[in-house]
This record gives structure tokens, sequence and C-alpha cells, in this order.
């Protein structure tokens, strides 16, 4: 539970968010579309770096250019042997319409992961909605781990891979780790599943939601608006995509479905079907372990300046380890 009334945030990150709200609000139009050159012109993106910055290189890799699929790649300078490092398949958030790899906040934050799990790591640039809906999202994380499992032994070592991704990321692993469960595949093998703040909802308020409604990030009305663009017509937010825990959400009983680590912030307005997304992990048979951050908000990972984020990155550095060990 959080500790106090109002998350503790230097004046600089308030800035920062209160600005992004502006721009996500501006970008969204009411009649389900988005203004992509508005949101473009304050989305910096960034290109690869074959030569080292901050001790990590990197590239784009194509796997479908008929649908702009791709994804950058980050590779530790410093290791000389880098295929034998676990491979990390990252998924951005931004409500499954915005952001990128390329994009500044997820290059410095994918560096960060680089380099603190001394880990390779694939960041996929997913196509976006409302132009493309569900599941369009799904089949392009699928599309990219059948590319690494034919394709990615030159890149790290895909026997040693996990699957991570923050917000509407966290909810693109979810889906992805139980499609993988249900494929054949020859040599990527998942050994966990890393869930930031992942973005679950449904037709019920819960209280985190009524009572953080007004977060700059993912307040209900912007969270309507992400769910009602990405899901098929004629859907409400009790679809098995959105309330994964609900009446309409896949028994995972029977599935391998990897062990995980929730991560979860106090002053998140989705922490309370992130926590029943715990219970039903549990009760489905699963190892998952949940972090909490009692006084952060939703993205809190993203700023390094935060006392939280190198803790999260400890906490997730450990996971990662404990599970190579256990296999």
């Amino acid at each position: 539970m959080a500790t106090s009334t109002k998350p503790t945030l230097p004046w600089k990150l308030r800035l920062m968010t209160s600005l992004l709200s502006h721009l996500l609000n501006a970008s969204r139009r009411s009649n389900g579309t988005v203004n992509r050159r508005l949101f473009n012109l304050f989305d910096r993106q960034l290109p690869p770096s074959p030569s080292p910055i901050d001790s990590v290189i990197t590239s784009d890799v194509t796997v479908d250019a008929t649908r702009n699929l791709w994804f950058r790649l980050f590779s530790p300078s410093t290791s000389t042997a880098t295929a034998t490092l676990p491979v990390i398949v990252f998924f951005h958030g931004g409500g499954f319409a915005f952001l990128s790899p390329a994009s500044t906040v997820y290059d410095a934050v994918c560096r960060s992961f680089c380099r603190s799990f001394n880990a390779v790591i694939v960041s996929v640039n997913y196509r976006l909605t409302p132009e493309h809906r569900y599941p369009s999202q799904y089949d392009d994380g699928f599309d990219v781990v059948k590319y690494l499992d034919e394709n990615g032994a030159a890149l790290g070592n895909v026997g040693k891979c996990f699957l991570a991704g923050d917000s509407a990321g966290g909810n693109i692993v979810h889906h992805l780790a139980v499609r993988v469960c249900k494929e054949r595949l020859r040599f990527v093998r998942v050994l966990g599943l890393v869930s930031i703040e992942p973005f679950f909802g449904g037709e019920e308020r819960t209280e985190s939601e009524n009572r953080l409604k007004q977060d700059p990030l993912v307040s209900l009305d912007i969270t309507d608006w992400y769910w009602k663009v990405f899901l098929p017509n004629g859907s409400d937010r009790d679809h098995e995509a959105v309330n994964v825990s609900g009446p309409n959400g896949e028994d995972i009983s029977g599935l391998d479905y990897p062990n995980t680590l929730l991560i979860v912030a106090g002053f998140d307005p989705l922490q309370d079907w992130q926590r029943r997304y715990y219970e039903w992990l549990r009760k489905s048979g699963k190892d998952v372990e949940i972090m909490e951050y009692p006084n952060m908000i939703h993205g809190f990972h993203l700023f390094p300046d935060l006392p939280s984020t190198p803790l999260f990155l400890s906490h997730v550095n450990d996971f990662i380890k404990k599970q190579v060990a256990g296999n």
C-alpha cells in the first residue's frame, strides 16, 4: 500500500510527466485516430550507434519490412562472448499507440538494461494502434521470437531467453508467453518473464483506478481510449486481451508458463489489476514474485534519477540470475 497521499517526485519529473500528458491528450483525437505528425514532433528518435555509448553498441535488425517490423539490438561493448549472454526480448509501453525502440526514453532504458543485466536486449518495434488493432501487436511479438529461433544464435544465447515489457509491453509479453508455450521452438527457451507495471483492465472500476484517476499518464480517460482503439469493434474491456484474469481469460494452468517477476508501483492506478494478475498466476499454479515500490508512479523505472530505479534494476538482475542458475 502507498505510504503517503502523493508520490514524492522531483519537480523536473513532475514537469516532464505533465508535458507528456498534454502531448498525449493533444495527439489523441476523439474520433479514434492519432495525430502522428504532432506527436512525432516531440518524440525524438535516436539512430543506432555502432560505436559504444555508455559501453553499449546498437544496431537495427529488420524482420519484415512490409509491416515495419524490426528490433533494436543492444549489446555490451565490453563483452567478448556476446553469443553466450542471455537475450531479453523487450516490448515498450505507450498504450499500444505511441513510442518505439528508437524513442529517446526507450533507447536509454534499454541501454541501462543491457549494462545492468549484462545481457543482449532485443527491443521490438511492433505495429501501433489505432492503425493496427489487436492482435497485430501479439503477432509481431511472436514473429520476432520466431526470427530469433531461426537467426538468433549469432546475437546471444537464445536458450537463455527472457520476455520483458512495461505497461502495454507488459500486456504483450503475457500473451506472447502463452503463445510460446503452445508452439514448438527449436532453440529459443524462455526462462522467465519480467512484467513491469503491466497494462491490464476490465469493465469494472477498481479502487485504485478511482482513487488515482487523475494520474497524468494512465488516467481512466486515457486508458479507456487506449482500449477502445486497440480492441476489435464491438468488444468491451472484459475481452481476454484486457482482463486476462477475468471471466474470458485463457486457462493457463496446463501450460509451462515461465517464472514471473511482477513490478507494481504504489501510485499506479492499474495496480489492482496487476495484483489480480499476480493472484491469478498463483492460483494457476505458476511461480510468480511481486516487487512493490510504494511511493512510485506508473513508469518510474524510466527515470534513472529516482532512488527506486537502481533498486528496481537490482531486483530484475537478481531474478534473471536466479532463473539462469536454476536452468
